[in-house]
């Protein structure tokens, strides 16, 4: 299967490591194989010696079981551990493996499949459908072998034994075979399901809870709670399609698996009337049996986890397969200190078969403020994410410095673009971390100078922790100002030649927006600047003023060009100062 070659990959690795697993379990499930033997000879030779005496009796057996308390106290023991740990190592390690490997490719998915994924989907991939697949490493790679291996030592010994009771104890296999193969056809196909709808279950979690202020302020709980139960009932009908399948799988292959040892008693219990067998052979091949169909049992469960692993593994590697839409040319340069000049040449961007720009066309000069205007749904924020290549442009060309931003390497032009939004994203950790993901590598002190310029470092020192505060989830503890201000602080930290303020104080109060205004205007210095902002009143000092409307430019100029022009743009001065 093209799932199993792909995860191979991951595995060969560690290929001594396995083997060394196997080759030990091979002695973990090989050391209790000679009990039966032991018993055989204890009955046999020892109680049954008839020309021996009492004394000779306790003699042989003395040495018999000395031998092997001393194989069961001192070997057995570290066998075990070694196998414990060797096996869940080399597991651990090649999902810490693949996991590295599905984090790297996330970030390097465009924007556009996030917003087409719920995010507890993405996760319970890399959590979940990962976890699962390491049965593939511990059952099929490891257990499978070592069952196998006692399988065929347990029939090598019967057939030693008595060759016509092995026949005896092995004719139901070929029954055994044909219902795996029966049986486990459809249980990949219903894993499949359930793991899906499990997905669906964590990513709608993951969506209520990050919304779980609008479900209380709506008093939307008894609607929200019939919305989760529809989801978590599509779960437990899958979950319970394929609890029936599996049920059936277990109820044939184990009466098949108990049908063998009374077929192995009654052929026995007859060659021992017959005389044609001793009585200490007939206890050791019924004790063979549950040594040889304990392994063929385990081979079941085996199945049903690689079966499960499989299904993990087709989930694991269509998130792998999905495509980047932002890629770097073969021969992409990186975007160093430029000019920071940026170009729309005749730009047209669609998503989802719907245009959202056309024919845009202006150019911001080095050091230039820009702002971009106009209703919502014009397309302003979707001008400042083409030029961070957040999305492709579908015609024209987007240009920085005078070359097509598909000419640079993406991740440096990024490097050189800061960006504070409506909503930023704060993560739960401290303050200090979250200013120093401007720069990682920045000093205390470079972290204090970035929060004054900000404007953060007055409220920043009145928290009882101060920098190192933790903020909660998505920055919970702090206000709407205080979320943007850190913002500003870690984008004045990284220092780029180009900034993006996208509506980042649409949503705050006078005195904040105060604040926040002093440390862009700041921050704007000598860098070229593009502004979206709702309230007009707060980018009358842009050097140009582009107004959008339906996806195209509407007006350009600066503010007194354009009231003097009496368009679109006093409109809407004249309608908020009025306002």
């Amino acid at each position: 299967m093209e799932s199993m070659k792909r995860y191979l990959k991951f595995v060969k690795p560690y290929w001594k490591q396995i083997l060394i697993t196997v080759f030990i379990g091979m002695l973990k499930f090989g050391i209790p194989l000679l009990i039966p033997l032991i018993l055989r000879y204890v009955i046999d030779d020892v109680i049954g010696g008839e020309n021996l005496t009492t004394a000779e009796q306790m003699n042989m057996l003395f040495w018999v079981m000395g031998g092997a308390f001393f194989i069961f106290i001192f070997l057995r023991p570290p066998i075990e551990y070694y196998r414990q740990y060797f096996a869940q190592w080399t597991g651990n390690k090649i999902l810490y493996d693949i996991r590295e490997q599905l984090f790297t490719h996330l970030q390097k998915l465009s924007l556009s499949f996030y917003a087409n994924r719920k995010a507890g989907e993405v996760i319970s991939r890399v959590i979940n459908d990962v976890e699962q697949t390491k049965n593939f490493i511990m059952t099929g790679m490891m257990n499978i072998w070592i069952d196998s291996f006692t399988i065929i030592v347990t029939i090598i010994i019967l057939y030693t034994m008595d060759p016509w009771l092995t026949l005896a104890a092995v004719v139901l296999l070929p029954f055994y075979g044909f219902s795996i193969k029966f049986f486990f056809a459809k249980l990949r196909d219903l894993t499949r399901k359930r793991s899906q709808a499990l997905a669906d279950v964590q990513g709608h979690l993951h969506e209520r809870l990050q919304g779980i202020s609008v479900i209380k302020s709506f008093a939307l709980e008894n609607h929200e709670q019939k919305q989760f139960n529809d989801q978590n009932d599509n779960f437990l009908n899958r979950a319970i399609d394929h609890t029936r399948w599996n049920a059936k799988t277990f109820a044939v292959v184990n009466t098949i698996t108990d049908l063998a040892p009374l077929i192995v008693i009654f052929a026995a219990a007859v060659m021992v009337i017959q005389a044609d067998l001793t009585v200490g052979t007939m206890v050791a091949f019924a004790t063979y049996m549950e040594r040889l169909y304990s392994p063929l049992r385990r081979l079941v469960n085996s199945s049903t986890q690689l079966v499960q692993s499989i299904a993990s593994m087709d989930r694991v590697f269509e998130l792998i397969d999905e495509n980047y839409d932002i890629t770097d040319r073969k021969d992409a340069v990186p975007y160093t200190f430029g000019e920071g000049e940026v170009e729309f040449d005749r730009v047209s961007f669609s998503y989802e078969n719907e245009e959202v720009l056309h024919d845009v066309s202006f150019r911001a000069y080095s050091g230039e403020t820009v702002a971009v205007v106009g209703m919502s749904g014009g397309g302003k924020s979707t001008i400042m994410s083409l030029i961070p290549r957040f999305y492709e442009v579908n015609e024209g060309a987007l240009k920085v410095d005078g070359k097509d931003v598909r000419d640079y390497q993406v991740r440096s032009l990024r490097d050189r673009i800061g960006m504070v939004l409506q909503d930023n994203i704060i993560f739960s950790d401290s303050i200090m971390f979250n200013i120093k993901m401007g720069k990682p590598e920045a000093t205390k002190e470079e972290v204090y100078e970035a929060a004054k310029a900000a404007n953060a470092h007055d409220f920043i020192s009145e928290l009882p922790e101060g920098y190192e505060t933790k903020v909660g989830e998505r920055g919970v503890k702090l206000s709407g100002g205080q979320k943007q201000r850190i913002a500003i602080a870690r984008v004045f930290l990284k220092n780029p030649r180009i900034l993006i303020f996208d509506e980042a104080t649409s949503a705050l109060d006078l005195e904040s927006e105060k604040l926040i205004q002093e440390s862009i205007e700041r921050l704007a210095q000598n860098r070229t600047t593009f502004i979206v902002a709702h309230r007009l009143s707060t980018v009358t000092h842009a050097d140009k003023i582009i107004v959008m409307e339906n996806g195209k430019i509407a007006e350009i100029g600066s503010h007194s060009e354009l009231m003097q022009r009496e368009g679109k743009y006093k409109q809407l001065f004249s309608i908020q100062k009025l306002s």
